[in-house]
């Protein structure tokens, strides 16, 4: 067998249990076994396999069939520049979540050259927020939380992987309980935010894989952001900002907690899908 041949096995094996995208899946797990780019493997097509490769292919091939993430499967995905290694223990970071690093990043606007900016990333997950923001924040002290070490051994090993593990401290925390009163600069959040009403409907690859505990918020998927906005309220300097992800369909109650006398300058950006998918609103 030669990469063509199975390549054109593991996209038929795709297609027929209905993955998505199953061209790019089968081209992306051949590519991590024979540990080549996409150039690699189109310039060397006709090349043979060896049986063990294509036997560690057809695995895959059945086990992304059967429902797994690419990316659980290869240990990959790519945010913000940044190679990341992910797990089952940590959500698979989406596109849309960059947005949150760009709101961030425009409404600090001057203030991200400040010496000693204090920013937390709250349920960091694989790190993604956090180290796309200490790349680009430089004089900045990020802090990182989570209440799942195995999600905080991941990021950590990410924080190392591309030189940050000096500029990023993992905490293990319930949200902002761990940070003293009056104390940050930027808090940035992607909290879970999955009604529970709404499982049957998610990707199997979602549903079945990904960590619950990231996913879900209460029968509403809104239970996450009163505490989180009231946590922030209170560790925030004034002039502070909070930036947080929002779930497709829970803009306008999460916007309605903001009606208190401790926030201005409240944005809704939406995703380039014209969905509202980040809130960000300054301490006052």
């Amino acid at each position: 067998m030669n990469l063509r041949e199975a390549l054109k096995q593991g996209v038929a094996e795709l297609r027929g249990a209905n993955v998505p995208s199953p061209v790019l899946a089968a081209e992306l797990l051949l590519m991590h076994v024979v540990g080549g780019s996409r150039a690699w493997l189109y310039a060397h097509i006709d090349d043979p396999l060896d049986s063990a490769a294509a036997e560690g292919y057809r695995e895959l091939i059945a086990r992304r069939a059967a429902g797994t993430p690419t990316q659980y499967l290869t240990g990959r995905q790519e945010f913000w520049g940044l190679e990341l290694e992910v797990t089952p223990d940590v959500l698979i970071p989406r596109p849309e979540t960059e947005h949150v690093v760009e709101v961030a990043l425009a409404r600090l606007g001057q203030e991200r050259s400040r010496e000693a900016l204090r920013v937390v990333d709250v349920g960091t997950g694989s790190g993604c927020i956090a180290l796309a923001l200490a790349r680009e924040l430089p004089a900045a002290r990020v802090f990182a939380t989570d209440i799942s070490p195995r999600a905080l051994a991941v990021a950590r090993r990410n924080a190392a992987r591309h030189g940050l593990a000096d500029r990023v401290a993992f905490v293990e925390s319930s949200l902002l309980a761990a940070f003293a009163l009056r104390s940050l600069d930027l808090v940035v959040s992607n909290p879970p935010y999955v009604s529970q009403k709404d499982a049957a409907s998610l990707p199997r690859e979602v549903r079945e894989h990904e960590p619950h505990l990231a996913l879900f918020a209460g029968e509403e998927g809104i239970d996450v952001y009163p505490v989180l906005i009231g946590e922030a309220a209170e560790r925030l300097v004034g002039g502070g900002l909070l930036v947080v992800e929002l779930g497709y369909d829970v803009c306008e109650r999460v916007e309605a907690l903001f009606d208190t006398d401790d926030w201005r300058e409240i944005t809704i950006t939406k995703d380039l899908a014209g969905i509202p998918r980040v809130l960000a609103a300054r301490r006052i």
